[in-house]
């Protein structure tokens, strides 16, 4: 390769266009604003939830709050992480993918296992031991 073509190849970003004007490169000022109005706004509502006690029943409380996770990490993996189906040839969708299994797999298993050494291995009462043949 000749050294004007190569100073060329520098110039407009190595030959693969120039430094983040990729499609799939880093977003533009107005999507990490809307990315960050976004996580403040999920951050507040359960915050807001919680020290304001808005729902009597602590179990809809948590949901609630889990699916408003669930949302800001969608908004954090698209506006900050610019994760989508056409990045990087769809492997890291594949890899979010792969991972969220991995988690899910993880978290109801040991959840599962928690819940039967809960229920199986609770020492009895001294009024179950009275009782006891």
């Amino acid at each position: 390769m000749s050294g004007a073509a190569r100073a060329d190849d520098h110039v407009h970003g190595h030959g693969h266009g120039g430094h983040g004007q990729d499609a799939h490169g880093h977003g533009s000022f107005k999507d990490y604003v809307t990315g960050f109005v976004l996580s403040v706004i999920l951050t507040a509502i359960p915050f807001w939830l919680v020290m304001g006690n808005v729902i009597e029943d602590k179990l809809v409380t948590g949901v609630v709050i889990l699916v408003l996770a669930m949302v800001q990490i969608v908004v954090h993996m698209i506006y900050f992480l610019h994760m989508n189906t056409k990045s990087e040839g769809g492997w890291t969708f594949l890899a979010l993918i792969f991972t969220v299994t991995i988690v899910v797999i993880t978290l109801c298993g040991s959840i599962w296992v928690m819940h039967h050494l809960n229920t199986n291995m609770m020492p009895i009462s001294a009024e179950e031991m009275r009782h006891a043949p």
